[in-house]
């Protein structure tokens, strides 16, 4: 059982990454916790922007967390 899952987003347009995240969540099994999204922000910050948008209102995620990388959000879909 993998309770902690990473997709990396980067080089998708907002789009491809929305799909790609959609299908992850979807595919997240009772043992996942946490999916973190590596978008990135060097090349700006549209696909952080939508990541954290989209999912704050998502049903199968709880809560948005914000590490200490910029360039990464964590949607927690349960807690510990």
């Amino acid at each position: 059982m993998n309770a902690f899952q990473e997709i990396n987003v980067h080089n998708m347009t907002k789009v491809q990454a929305l799909t790609a995240i959609d299908a992850a969540l979807r595919r997240a099994n009772a043992g996942v916790y946490r999916i973190r999204v590596i978008h990135g922000y060097h090349g700006g910050t549209v696909l952080r922007d939508a990541v954290r948008a989209h999912y704050a209102k998502h049903p199968k995620v709880r809560r948005i967390e914000l590490g200490l990388n910029p360039g990464e959000t964590d949607l927690i879909l349960r807690e510990l």
